[in-house]
Order: structure tokens, then C-alpha cells, then sequence
């Protein structure tokens, strides 16, 4: 049966960014590239956990996970990872400014969802089929989600550096019941999964 996850690089202070983020710093100010050093400096030590990342049928991200652009959309914006972005599904974009769906290379296709979670996860529901569907993030996107009751597996993926301020997980959540799935060590990540117990 197909559930709604949440796979997130976390530091281990609980910031998922630093502040300051923009255009030209996407995870922000502070020591952010050591958050997602385990993804492409460990050769196949986390390849699970990678391959877990990639094999939902769907994913859902806020507007500032797709881009820093505030107001009116640039249309020449594309999204952070070029021409090809590494999500090979449908991709469903919380946003205030309606788009068109932007196709891109590789089976991802942007589409822009102006009426809220629970339109967004049901639109990725359907493009997922039998697959699971991924919150992808930011903080914000992924702290509604959980706020709401709309996750039944965080998959968290610690990484050992402190950020000190930025984006934070949990923030404004409240207090859940999370059951322990499994945990993993690894030489710069630990991969912590819970279960949401509602």
C-alpha cells in the first residue's frame, strides 16, 4: 500500500537550511554544504537510503524548494537542478501564483498548485498510483504536512554539523507520537525512520 513519506537532510541541530537563502544560495548562510555530503561522497554506503529518496511515484515541495522568487513568477525560472531534475515523476509545487505545468527532461513535470495540501497530495496520490508520494520539503512545506497529519514515515537523514540558525524541522509542530523504524549509522550520516502514530 502506497504511503506518504518524507525523506530530509536535517543538521544536527534540527535546521534543514541555513538563513539567508536566495537565489545564488539555495541552502543558505553557515556551513550547509555538509548537510548533503553523505549523498554524493559515500559511494554505496547510504545507496538504500538514496534509492529510497528517488523511487516515489510523486513528490510534492513548497514554492521556495522550487525557487527563491517571491510574487510573480520569472517565467525563465526552471528550478534549481537544470534540465534534467533528479525527480523522474510528476512534482507538485505549493505555490500563491498560479503557472502552467513546466515539463522537463526525464519524465519531471512541474505543476503548480495554488489550492493547498490537501489538493496537492491528492493530485500527487493520483499521478503516484500504487507508489509512494514524497513531501520533499522545504521545512515550511514539510512541517505543514506533518502538522496536519499527512506523513506516515519520516525518514531523517542526520547529518553532523550545527547550523545555529536557518530553516528548522518541527518548527510550530505539534507534539507527535512517533514510532522508531529503524536507525543506521553511517561516516556522515545517521538515517533515522519513524513512523507518524496518529
Amino acid at each position: 500500500m502506497s504511503k506518504v513519506v518524507c525523506d530530509i537532510t536535517v543538521s544536527a541541530d534540527g535546521y534543514v537550511a541555513g538563513p539567508g537563502q536566495s537565489h545564488d544560495k539555495p541552502f543558505g548562510d553557515g556551513p550547509v554544504d555538509q548537510l548533503h555530503r553523505w549523498m554524493f561522497e559515500t559511494g554505496d554506503e547510504n545507496k538504500a537510503e538514496m534509492d529510497a529518496v528517488t523511487a516515489a511515484g510523486a513528490y510534492i515541495m513548497g514554492r521556495n524548494m522550487f525557487g527563491p522568487i517571491r510574487g510573480e513568477w520569472d517565467l525563465d525560472w526552471t528550478g534549481w537542478w537544470g534540465d534534467e531534475p533528479p525527480y523522474h515523476a510528476p512534482v507538485f509545487v505549493l505555490t500563491h501564483h498560479a503557472r502552467e505545468p513546466l515539463a522537463m527532461a526525464g519524465g519531471t513535470t512541474f505543476t503548480f498548485v495554488t489550492d493547498g495540501l490537501e489538493s496537492a497530495l491528492d493530485q500527487a496520490k493520483k499521478a503516484a498510483g500504487d507508489r509512494d508520494v514524497a513531501i520533499s520539503g522545504g521545512a515550511a512545506t514539510i512541517n505543514q504536512y506533518l502538522g496536519a497529519g499527512l506523513i506516515d514515515e519520516l525518514r531523517t537523514h542526520i547529518a553532523p554539523v550545527t547550523l545555529g540558525a536557518g530553516e528548522r524541522l518541527f518548527d510550530g509542530v505539534p507534539a507527535l507520537d512517533l514510532e522508531l523504524v529503524s536507525a543506521r549509522p553511517a561516516s556522515l550520516v545517521t538515517h533515522i525512520t519513524y513512523r507518524v502514530r496518529r
